[in-house]
């Protein structure tokens, strides 16, 4: 048995917990046990009996105290049985916790990106505090998969690469889900209508739900970024957000303006800015697409760049990921495509770590 914990119950948390009720006949080896958010927080009892995963919302707000992350974490230490802490927020305070829990041999399944892509120095603490698994029921691990490409194998395909003595030549792809759908349906090789002005198709993401609140908070790449960097650590380079070469392409004049209904007001002013370099690209028979790149010779970086028509990243649809490794042992490549983003895969990806866990601890 594995007890689990899960800090964050929003759109990603939300759907786990229903995933782990909707297969409760095979995760019946994983007890949820603990559940909080800002408002609330729901623990079992001292036998660390399984919550019930049916009426879970209506328990947390009636049943729920004021939440404490101090009692949280020293309720799940207390377990006899391997504990696991879930965190679905996007907190960096949150992911500074990380170290101090191992070290309570708990162990992290998260889609927070914030402890692996943030201070080096944090993220090799991590490593090292969850790299060697006794086999003992106690020692911590940490998964973290679902902070690359959501429930997309990517980071278990490159662990695997390197587990094997692979090496690393290239890693690129397109990592956002929101600019994807952008430059999808902005820049095509196809001669039919448009799909719209740059701006135009940002308002329509907007409305569907595709970009963050502020939509500056995805054109300024940081979100590639902090993924470039998780996926550049894992294969060995020493990545930092602070070094790396990221192309912010909100237009310069709008990156302070106040609010994003400001921002949104304005875009359309630099329309011909991204109409001229996608018709530059049309003109070499290319799309632009907006791709982030781990290269082990030091060009790591995120940019937009033109793909020719027969390119694989050049044919995608929606808001789909595309993710190119090229090894050695792989000189044509390996590429993994699908929903890199969305509740449902992102939980997919934390429910296949919390497999993971339980059959590490039980030794299948």
């Amino acid at each position: 048995m594995v007890n689990v914990g899960i800090i964050g119950c929003g759109f990603v948390g939300a759907e786990l917990i229903a995933q782990l009720h909707a297969t409760r006949s095979s995760a019946r080896r994983l007890k949820v046990v603990g559940i909080t958010n800002v408002k609330q927080m729901l623990l079992s009892d001292k036998d660390y009996t399984p919550l019930h995963l049916t009426n879970w919302k209506s328990d947390l707000e009636s049943k729920g105290v004021t939440p404490n992350l101090d009692d949280f974490i020293q309720y799940m230490a207390g377990s006899p049985e391997h504990a696991v802490i879930v965190d679905c927020t996007a907190s960096e305070a949150v992911a500074n916790m990380y170290p101090s829990w191992l070290k309570l041999n708990l162990s992290v399944v998260t889609p927070n990106k914030k402890a692996f892509s943030g201070q080096l120095s944090l993220f090799k603490e991590i490593h090292l505090l969850s790299a060697n698994y006794s086999g003992n029921g106690r020692t911590p691990m940490t998964y973290h998969e679902s902070t690359v490409g959501a429930g997309l194998p990517v980071l278990n395909t490159l662990t695997d690469l390197l587990k094997t003595g692979d090496e690393i030549t290239m890693i690129e792809g397109i990592f956002s889900g929101t600019l994807s759908y952008l430059f999808n349906n902005f820049s095509s090789t196809s001669d039919g209508p448009s799909k719209g002005t740059f701006s135009e198709i940002v308002k329509v993401a907007k409305e569907l739900g595709y970009t963050e609140p502020d939509p500056r908070d995805d054109l300024n790449g940081m979100d590639v970024a902090r993924k470039v960097t998780i996926c550049g650590r894992l294969a060995g380079l020493d990545l930092d957000l602070s070094t790396l070469n990221v192309e912010n392409i909100v237009p310069e004049a709008l990156r302070n303006v106040a609010t994003a209904d400001e921002f949104m007001t304005k875009l359309p002013e630099f329309d011909d800015h991204f109409s001229k370099l996608n018709e530059d690209a049309k003109k070499e028979g290319k799309v632009l697409r907006y791709v982030g790149v781990v290269d082990p010779k030091g060009n790591s970086g995120v940019k937009l760049m033109k793909y020719p028509a027969d390119h694989p990243f050049a044919g995608l649809q929606g808001s789909d990921n595309i993710i190119k490794f090229t090894t050695k042992y792989f000189p044509n490549g390996i590429i993994i495509q699908g929903a890199g983003a969305g509740g449902p895969p992102t939980a997919y990806g934390i429910f296949s770590d919390l497999l993971k866990v339980q059959e590490r601890v039980e030794g299948f």
